[in-house]
Order: structure tokens, then C-alpha cells, then sequence
């Protein structure tokens, strides 16, 4: 059969394809990973064997099947992140069976390049980066070597292709400084995307909090100004739930309404500090308990439930600056209309924990002393802090309370809502990230999806709203040290946190402080950041921008113009002898006397002679000291000297002008 490009060349396109499609390996459906890896091996094998390539009705066939089969797999949606994905990786393959002529290859490279960016949807680590550097140089050699029928060395291709790439460079980083950013991802995604991916969900049932300790994702990073409150005060707010349907609890009306801060009372010293706050599918922007109104970003707010809140999803990494009080006094104030909804509980519904609560009730009339004595239970009697509970029936806390006994935080606080709302005292529950790492390199705190955490807030009078987490009362540990240290002696830890040895740990706290610096710098610029950062560089409006922006831009295209026309100027001339001569020649050829092709340096000096007898002396003790320096003796310093200033001396031009002055 008939090939465009040599096998050496093709088998090398193979091997960058599989080098382009590899990482998305772990988002794609298994046959469709197994279809690709079919179709790469399989060209392979037509070429080296020469095989004939399919028909028409085979291709159109085999689009069709993948076509559908990418459709059911994903319910009917082509659109989206990973739908859309796997449907261009599959075309991209089964662009091999058409694979034949110069214009097949130049779409598949194309598509290659395509191909790259669509790894950013899943990924835009350091490492995602340096991989697709790699890629990109790995294609753009691809692509050079293909412009020739026959095969080039690796070693040139490579080097090619990176000094093009290298040559791109300062116009990337031009452009991704002085261009506009656009507010939010560029583009549109829908729920399955990363930028929307782990985080708290918008309920809480047993087991969706212990789920998250098994992600080691980042959630946030904290830099404090200043003291730094201690493990056991941070608590970081964030969705706050205040219906229980008997499995769940969720939010009865929505949330995302201001209106708290005439409710809220701030006491004592503030904490400042600075979050970068990574991608999420929700709208909170986590916080020490209780923000203070002056320090909020200009898009949030309080909500209603004392959630800190942006007005848009957070669909994009970004940091914010905020001042927090640690002693507060939130709502001293309950209406009826309130009272009620946080008293309300789904009816035939754990019997009897209601009875335990009425029981509690008849010995404790106040408040406190009720909360207190629910904690002293859960210290006292045999509860265990456990990532893995037994499963609940229908009446979850009765069975969680008098029977299993083992679970992760948010049975202890399901359960003690539960059983301060039917003791008649107003409660609710709320989720977020409790403690943080500190990393020592970069002098911040991590807090990761690991370290999420649910408790409880009750109602008391005069005082308002007041935290209490009965997850402290069975494994202090948990609160003041680490999941780690509170898991470690009762049972295994996730893998992530089992295999943290010291050296582990030096190195994991090293990445992520790299990690860090490259989601503040790169990631993490926004609108905001590059309206601050342009500032300083004096460019405070937009036509200022753009400006700058085609002026350097220009300069840029216009430097590697110049190095690009430069490859074919000529050599410049070594010899120094050589180099003088054709100083002379040149001066002639501008007198109307140039050298002739073949014409040696001698018979040259006799036809100028002949011509200009005038110049006769001059020119044969110029050529007798050029042949001698170039040809005859070696080169020495005395002879060089003197054939350069016989050169100097000689002036053909004027020579010329004088004997036309004398006609």
C-alpha cells in the first residue's frame, strides 16, 4: 500500500498520539480507552505489514458504533467536560483508518494540539504543565518531520521543535500577563466539570462528611497576620443545615440571603488572615467564626445562617482577605417564626430519643446544664469516633444512640441536634473544615477535604446561638490535634494518611508549598489580581493595556523576525586576509571594476591595472601581500598590519572623481 510518510515517521506519530491521549486515561470509559489503544496498535501493525486499510462502510460503521456508544454511556449527553472528552478522543482515533495522504496527517496533528488543551479541564497542577510542555515539543517535532518524505533523526526534529517552542514562549507569557482576563473559567462547563468538583455537599446524611476524609485534596490555604488561634478555635463556617427529613439534613428555605449583620455582635481581639480558596461547586467562602462585615470581599456576604457567601459560584481558584472574631454573640434574639423552624423534627421519627430527651429535660431545666449533661454522655458512656460506622436504618439516631454507638462526626452532630430539638432547645447543624497543617516552607496553613468537619450550634437565651461540638466530647484528639491522631489508635487511616513517613512528609509539605506559590502566581490570576498587578506597572486603564500589549508584542514578533532572517545572512568571514580583500573587491565593484567568477586574485589585479594604470603600484602590492598572507607564509601579525593599511590607503573612488574633475 501506498504510505505518505515513511514507518520510522509514522511509527513516531503513533507514539506522540499515545503520549497526547495517556493522562486521560483515568477519565475515560474502559472501552473506550481499550478502542483507542486497539486502533493505535493496529495502524501500526497495517504499515509495518503492509495491510490494506478499511472501506468506507467500515469507517462510517465503526464512527456510528462509537458514536452511540459514547451516548449511552454517558445518558444521552454529549455535552460537557467529560462527555465531550471522551467523544474527540475517540474521534482522534479512529481518524487513524483514514490515515493516508499529507492532509490526514496535518488534521491529526492538529487535532493533537487540540487535544492537549482539553487536559486543563481535568487538571492545571505544575506537573499537568510540565507534561504537556513535553507533549507540545513532542508534536511540533512530529509536525516538522513530517514535512519531509523522508525520515529525519529525532535529535534534529527535537531540537527544532524546541527552539520553535522556546521561540513562542515570550508571547505566552505576554499575553497571559497584559491580556484581559475574563471573569470565571473561558469556558462554559457544566456541574460535572473540575472547576466544580469536591467539596461539602448541600446535605448532610451519615457518611457523606467520612467520605470526604478519604479525598487529599486541598480545600483552602490560610495565611494568618499575625497570632495564629489554636487547632481547637479553628473552625471553619460553612454550609449550615436547619431541616432533618429523618435521613438528612438540608436547608429548609434558601440561604443565600443577607440580612445578619444586625444580629451579630463582635467581642474580643480579631484575627486577620488571607485564604486561596480552590475551585468548588458552591457559593461559600469559608471562614473563621464570625467574619467581620467591614473585611468582606466586595461580591459576598453574611447569609442568613451566618455563611460567608459570594454572589456568583465559585467556578475558579481565587483569594480573599478577611478579619475575624473568635468571641461573638450571634442572634441573642429568636423570633417565633425562627423558634419553631429550628425546633421543627419529621414525626415517627426516633422514638426513643425523644424520650431520652424528655427524660434529660425532667432533670435539667436549664439550657446549658441540658447540653451539658448530652455531653457528658457521649464522654462518659462507650461512643467511638469511627470512620466506619455500621449502617442505619429508618430511625438512624436511635440506633446511632442506644445500639451501634460508632460514628464519624456527623452522626454526633445529627444526633445531638436531634436530641436538643426534642428537649425543646433550638438547634441546627453546621458543616465545614475544622484545624489545617501548617506547612513550614511556606509559613501558611492547608486545610484539605480531609479535614472536614460537622457540629452542632444550639439556641441559648441571652447568648444567642453558641457552638457546640460533641465530636470534642468523644475524641478530643480529633479537635485539638489531628484526624490522624484521633483515628490512629481505634482503626486504620485512609491510605493518603497511612503512608505519611517523616520523609514523606518533608517532601509532601515541599510540593505543596510549590503548589501554593504556583495557584497564587498562575492559577489564581484573575480580573482582580491582574487589575492590581497592572497598576503598579502604571497601566490603570484598559486602552493603556491593549496598547502596551501591541507595542510589546510587535517588538517581540519583530526581535524573532530578525533572528529568524539572520539564519540565512551569510557566514561572516574568518580570515582575516580574505576579510581585507574583499573589502578591496567591493570598493572596485563600486568603481565599475568587480571580480569576475573564477577569476584569481592575480589575473583580477592585472585587468584593474590595465584599466587604471594609475593604480597599478597600489593594487599589485595589495594582491602580493594577500597571496602571500593567504596562501604562502603563515599568518603573522606584521604582514597583517601592513595589508590592512595598504587596503585603507587605496581610495578607487577618489582616484576616479579626480581624473573625471581633470576632464
Amino acid at each position: 500500500m501506498n504510505e505518505y510518510l515513511p514507518l520510522a515517521t509514522l511509527l513516531r506519530l503513533l507514539a506522540v498520539l499515545t503520549l497526547t491521549l495517556a493522562p486521560h486515561v483515568g477519565h475515560l470509559p474502559p472501552w473506550v480507552s481499550a478502542l483507542i489503544a486497539g486502533l493505535i496498535v493496529w495502524r501500526g501493525l497495517t504499515a509495518y505489514r503492509q495491510w490494506r486499510m478499511p472501506g468506507t462502510m467500515v469507517k462510517i460503521a465503526l464512527a456510528l458504533l462509537a458514536f452511540v456508544g459514547v451516548l449511552v454511556h454517558f445518558d444521552g449527553r454529549l455535552g460537557g467536560q467529560n462527555a465531550g472528552t471522551t467523544l474527540l478522543c475517540v474521534m482522534t482515533a479512529l481518524k487513524l483508518l483514514e490515515f493516508k495522504g499529507r492532509r490526514d496527517v496535518m488534521v491529526l496533528i492538529f487535532l493533537m494540539y487540540f487535544m492537549l488543551l482539553t487536559h486543563f479541564l481535568f487538571s492545571q497542577e505544575m506537573w499537568t504543565v510540565a507534561y504537556l510542555f513535553v507533549c507540545v515539543l513532542a508534536v511540533t517535532a512530529v509536525l516538522i518531520e513530517c514535512q519531509h518524505r523522508g525520515a529525519l533523526s529525532p535529535r534534529i526534529t527535537l531540537r527544532k521543535g524546541g527552539i520553535m517552542v522556546l521561540q513562542a514562549l515570550p508571547l505566552m507569557v505576554l499575553l497571559f500577563v497584559l491580556f484581559p482576563r475574563i471573569p470565571g473559567p473561558l469556558w462554559g462547563l457544566p456541574e460535572d466539570s473540575a472547576a466544580a468538583r469536591s467539596g461539602l455537599p448541600d446535605q448532610m446524611a451519615p457518611g457523606d462528611i467520612s467520605r470526604l476524609i478519604e479525598s487529599d485534596e486541598v480545600a483552602f490555604r490560610v495565611e494568618f497576620h499575625g497570632p495564629v488561634p489554636p487547632p481547637s478555635a479553628r473552625y471553619w463556617r460553612g454550609p449550615v443545615f436547619d431541616h432533618f427529613d429523618g435521613r438528612a439534613w438540608r436547608d429548609s428555605v434558601p440561604t443565600f440571603a443577607s440580612g445578619l449583620s444586625s444580629r451579630l455582635e463582635l467581642l474580643g481581639e480579631p484575627v486577620s488572615y488571607a485564604i486561596m480558596l480552590e475551585s468548588q461547586r458552591g457559593r461559600w467562602l469559608f471562614a473563621l467564626d464570625m467574619p467581620a462585615a467591614r473585611s468582606l470581599p466586595d461580591d459576598a456576604f453574611i447569609g442568613r445562617e451566618g455563611q460567608l457567601l459570594a454572589r456568583k459560584p465559585v467556578t475558579e481558584r481565587r483569594r480573599y482577605e478577611l478579619t475575624s472574631y473568635m468571641q461573638y454573640r450571634l442572634a441573642p434574639e429568636l423570633d417565633e417564626h425562627a423558634r419553631k423552624r429550628y425546633l421543627r423534627l419529621p414525626p415517627d421519627f426516633n422514638p426513643r430519643t425523644r424520650t431520652l430527651a424528655a427524660t434529660l429535660r425532667t432533670h435539667y431545666t436549664d439550657d446549658e446544664a441540658l447540653v451539658t449533661a448530652v455531653l457528658r454522655m457521649f464522654h462518659e458512656q462507650p461512643f467511638v469516633y469511627t470512620l466506619r460506622p455500621p449502617p442505619l436504618g429508618r430511625h438512624s439516631v436511635d440506633e446511632f444512640l442506644f445500639d451501634t454507638r460508632r460514628g464519624f462526626c456527623e452522626h454526633y452532630a445529627g444526633a445531638f441536634s436531634f436530641l436538643m430539638r426534642a428537649a425543646g432547645i433550638p438547634a441546627r447543624v453546621v458543616t465545614g473544615y475544622q484545624g489545617g497543617q501548617h506547612n513550614v516552607f511556606g509559613d501558611y496553613y492547608v486545610v484539605r477535604q480531609s479535614d472536614a468537619h460537622a457540629w452542632a450550634e444550639v439556641w441559648i437565651e441571652n447568648r444567642g446561638w453558641v457552638r457546640v461540638d460533641p465530636t470534642a466530647a468523644v475524641s478530643p484528639q480529633r479537635i485539638e490535634q489531628s484526624i490522624e491522631a484521633a483515628l490512629d489508635a481505634a482503626e486504620g487511616l485512609p491510605g493518603h494518611l497511612a503512608a505519611r513517613t517523616r520523609l514523606r512528609f518533608y517532601l509532601e509539605a515541599r510540593w505543596e508549598w510549590l503548589n501554593g506559590r504556583w495557584n497564587a502566581l498562575v492559577l489564581s490570576y484573575g480580573p482582580e489580581l491582574q487589575q492590581r498587578f497592572l497598576e503598579r506597572l502604571g497601566l490603570d486603564d484598559l486602552r493603556d493595556t491593549i496598547l502596551a500589549l501591541t507595542v510589546l508584542g510587535t517588538s517581540i514578533l519583530a526581535f524573532m523576525g530578525v533572528l529568524t532572517l539572520r539564519q540565512f545572512a551569510p557566514e561572516p568571514v574568518r580570515d582575516a586576509a580574505l576579510r581585507e580583500w574583499q573589502r578591496l573587491t567591493r570598493r572596485l565593484a563600486r568603481a565599475g571594476l568587480p571580480q569576475r567568477p573564477g577569476e584569481g586574485p592575480r589575473d583580477y589585479a592585472a585587468r584593474v591595472a590595465a584599466v587604471h594604470p594609475e593604480w597599478a603600484q597600489a593594487i599589485h602590492h595589495i594582491t602580493q601581500l594577500y597571496v602571500r598572507m593567504r596562501y604562502l607564509d603563515d599568518p603573522d601579525p606584521a604582514g597583517q598590519n601592513a595589508l590592512v593599511d595598504a587596503v585603507r590607503a587605496f581610495k578607487p573612488r577618489s582616484a576616479r572623481r579626480r581624473s573625471w574633475i581633470r576632464s
